[in-house]
């Protein structure tokens, strides 16, 4: 599958962005749990939330949880991060990710999109 992430800009803290990530194509499996991770300057990677194949379950890093909203739209294949309450920590690149094998969480990422800029001034 592949993925087009979308949306990334700059942000002011207490605003709000919007991402998106587009799924074509098809897994091996026929499903996969999908989210996103992103990367500051100097940090790693680090996992910030994933949405299940059925679209049922979510989770979240405990640094954006009650701000940050993912949700799909199956007919549409995409995913959204809906980011509010922006903070100049959350300024990073963000990626799309995959996992064709979980349908639940990503367990072991399969897939990446390119990243995003997100930058959120103070």
């Amino acid at each position: 599958v592949q993925l087009q992430a979308s949306g990334g800009g700059l942000g002011q803290s207490g605003g709000s962005l919007r991402l998106t990530c587009a799924a074509s194509g098809r897994t091996e499996t026929g499903f996969y749990s999908i989210g996103w991770f992103r990367q500051a300057p100097g940090k790693e990677r680090e996992f910030v939330a994933v949405i299940s194949w059925s679209g049922s379950s979510t989770d979240y890093a405990d640094s954006v949880k009650g701000r940050f909203t993912i949700f799909r739209e199956v007919d549409k294949n995409r995913v959204y991060l809906q980011m509010n309450n922006l903070k100049p920590e959350d300024t990073a690149v963000y990626y799309c990710a995959a996992d064709q094998y979980n349908s639940e969480n990503l367990v072991q990422v399969d897939f990446w999109g390119q990243g995003t800029q997100v930058t959120v001034s103070s």
